[in-house]
């Protein structure tokens, strides 16, 4: 396992990062792993010597974070993980149980480190844009938080290339803690990013942690174009059908599957590989339900591509609508 920067800070996380929806209640979704059943999995990963693990309040409604802290503490002294959760999506049915308000924040980050059973988290994210609230109280709000060591560092996630310009802006002017991360929607189907978000990270310094690296499971093939495949979460899972599936996507996933039996590899250790080899993306966020999966993400750190093969897996590509915000 490499270990590197994120983003411009002194802070060294492992080259992929285990991403904890997948673990919690099945009762929130259909295709996530109970507690018994994670377990393996994030030690697995743990011993592969993946140090970094990202989660959200909202995964399980705070049952991934009660996963999380568990397992962690199980494997490792607090000072040997890097851990990553959200905040804005909503934990309860009244108004100011959600968005990026003071008030929601400062309880989300107290209620977020209770579930996790830590006293700090290492980068805390906001999982969203909210439009209802003004970015100055957002922005103060969690330099508070890390101001009081709650979190070393503070995050963001989808959203406009503005938008996150704004809010580094506000933050620089008030001399608040500025975001070091972006976790944006990237991979071989979705690259929309390419266009403003990225080169604006790279131009700041900000680390790129893309979650769906492998578009839900699409680019690990098994997926046909009747929205069926052979698992729970292809058949099931909404979200994605709602983002992928298109003809242009299917032809993406199969030139991926093609250079992919050339090379002599799994589609998603290739898939994974071409965003390893991409600009500024520190980590990608995996998602593992079978213990083959993360090492099919082990693998992928050792695939080398040239560059007409970059070339080759993207020519494909159309341009997409936006997704994910």
């Amino acid at each position: 396992m490499d270990y590197v920067r994120l983003g411009t800070t002194g802070l060294k996380v492992s080259r992929l990062c285990l991403g904890m929806m997948t673990y919690g209640d099945t009762a929130w979704r259909d295709w996530v792993l109970g507690e018994a059943a994670s377990l393996p999995l994030i030690r697995q990963a743990y011993e592969a010597g993946v140090n970094f693990f990202d989660t959200a309040d909202m995964y399980s409604l705070g049952v991934s974070e009660e996963i999380t802290g568990r397992a962690l503490k199980a494997l490792a002294p607090r000072d040997e993980l890097v851990i990553a959760t959200k905040v804005y999506n909503p934990m309860g049915p009244g108004p100011n149980q959600r968005g990026l308000s003071r008030k929601h924040i400062l309880a989300g980050i107290d209620d977020s480190l209770r579930r996790l059973a830590v006293d700090y988290v290492d980068l805390y994210q906001i999982h969203r844009w909210d439009t209802e609230t003004p970015i100055e109280e957002t922005m103060e709000a969690l330099n508070d938080v890390v101001r009081a060591g709650k979190a070393r560092y503070i995050g963001a996630s989808s959203m406009y290339a503005w938008q996150f310009a704004k809010a580094q802006h506000v933050a620089e002017r008030h001399g608040w803690a500025r975001f070091v991360t972006m976790q944006n929607h990237y991979n071989l189907v979705y690259r929309e990013e390419e266009r403003e978000m990225i080169p604006l990270c790279l131009d700041q310094g900000v680390g790129l942690i893309p979650w769906s690296p492998l578009a839900r499971g699409f680019l690990a093939g098994g997926r046909r174009r009747d929205k069926t495949g052979e698992t729970t979460r292809a058949s099931t899972d909404v979200f994605a059908h709602a983002m992928y599936y298109s003809d242009a996507d299917f032809d993406v996933a199969e030139r991926c599957a093609a250079v992919a039996a050339r090379l002599g590899v799994r589609p998603a250790q290739l898939a994974l590989a071409w965003l390893l080899h991409k600009p500024g993306v520190t980590a990608p966020i995996i998602g593992a339900s079978k213990a083959y999966q993360i090492d099919d993400a082990i693998a992928a750190l050792s695939i080398s591509l040239a560059p007409d093969v970059l070339a080759e897996l993207e020519a494909p590509y159309v341009p997409h609508k936006i997704l994910g915000h």
